[in-house]
Formats: C-alpha cells, structure tokens, sequence
C-alpha cells in the first residue's frame, strides 16, 4: 500500500495512544478485591471485562442504550459470571471503578517520539468512546492541543468506527478527503480493513507482534516506525 499523498494522520487512542488495557485490567482487579475480598477467580477478572466490553458498547454505539446504561449492564455481568452480589448502586459502583481507572491513564512510551517525527502533517484522532472521556484522557496523558481534534461518533452524527461515514466525517474534519487521511490504530476491523473500505488508508499497530497482518496493510509493532513509512 502507497502512502504518497498522506496529508493527514488519525489516530486511535485505547490501545494506541493511551494504555487502556493496563489501566482498565489494574483497576478492575482492584474493584474486585474491594468489592469481594479473596475472591477465587480474581485472577480472571481483566479478561472477563475486557470481554464484556465489545458487546455492552456496541449496545450503545446502536443506539439500543446510554452510556450510562451500558457501564451498568456490563458490571452486572461481570458479578453474575463470578457469582458475587451485584451492587444496589450501580452508578456508585462504576464510579469507584472508574476513578482507579483514570489514575492509571498513561500514554504509551512510543507516543511522544512519533508525534515530534509527525511535523507537516495534519493529526487527529478518532475513538469510539465517549467524547468527554476521550478528551479528557488527551488532556490527562499531556496531548492536548498536539494531536489536533478528538473525534468520536458522538460528533460525528452517530456514526461510529467502522461505520464509513465515521472515516469520511472525520476526514472531512481534517479538511481532508478520505484518500489524503491515514488512520493508525490496534484494532483490525476498526482500524485497518474499516477505514479502506471507506478509501481511507490504514496501518496496523501491532504491539504485542502478534500475527501478521491483513494483506496488503502495513503493519507496524511501535509508533516510532510511523514516520519511516511515511514518504
């Protein structure tokens, strides 16, 4: 895959820019050993909400509940699946795992040597969380104002990766047309094979070197070997 012509970059942010899962993986192992002390399965915790992630959001990105409803229901699965009470405030009790949450939020160690390398071109990035709590996360991990604007569904009429109005909005955000956008992230499907589907070119982030990648795409293990594919 060309990237001549590259005029902008979008980039993820869970999983790219911010260490999502560490944070989310300590602060839900802490919430557990809190909420039901020497718990034998505490061990499986990180998995199991990370489990739960993809199916109570996609819940909410179509629309089917808030956000608010969708952080419920998915603490709710997380105490039916270990058998433990599930709390009579819920609200109360996604708020005690949010805030471990938020305290772990740290950029990857990649990230600011890749954006001094990213000069010239036009940055972004598009997320599909929330749109407060992703720019609060940017402002958190100290990218405000260095990765230009946060773009979510939320400010993108609903739609939501890898929806392909997502990708033309957020070029269109940019001032940009989809083919002069490259988007970088960790997700396959989000990142990689959704924006080319929509004329938008992709690189995947693959940080744990895992397997290799759709064909065709290129495929990256540290932000630090952006700036080298770039022409």
């Amino acid at each position: 895959m060309s990237l001549s012509g590259v005029k902008g970059i979008l980039f993820d942010l869970d999983g790219t820019l911010l260490d999502h899962r560490g944070a989310a993986d300590a602060a839900i192992t802490a919430w557990l050993e809190d909420h039901s002390p020497g718990h034998p399965r505490l061990g499986e915790a990180a998995a199991l909400w990370a489990g739960f992630e993809v199916p109570y959001l996609a819940m909410w990105q179509a629309g089917r509940c808030s956000a608010q409803e969708q952080r419920r229901l998915r603490l709710s699965a997380l105490c039916a699946e270990l058998a433990v009470p599930v709390p009579a405030d819920l609200d109360a009790a996604y708020a005690g795992f949010a805030a471990r949450y938020r305290r772990g939020w740290a950029a990857f160690p990649d990230v600011a040597q890749a954006l001094a390398g990213l000069g010239g071109f036009t940055l972004g990035v598009l997320t599909n969380g929330t749109q407060r709590m992703q720019e609060e996360k940017v402002r958190v991990i100290g990218l405000d104002g260095l990765v230009g604007p946060v773009l979510t569904g939320e400010v993108l009429d609903g739609r939501f990766k890898p929806a392909p109005g997502c990708y033309e909005g957020a070029a269109a955000a940019l001032g940009l047309s989809t083919r002069e956008v490259l988007l970088v992230g960790d997700d396959i499907r989000n990142d990689v094979t959704g924006p080319a589907a929509a004329g938008m070119r992709s690189v995947w982030l693959d940080r744990l070197g895992a397997e290799p990648p759709p064909a065709g795409f290129p495929r990256i293990t540290s932000l630090t070997e952006l700036p080298g594919l770039l022409p």
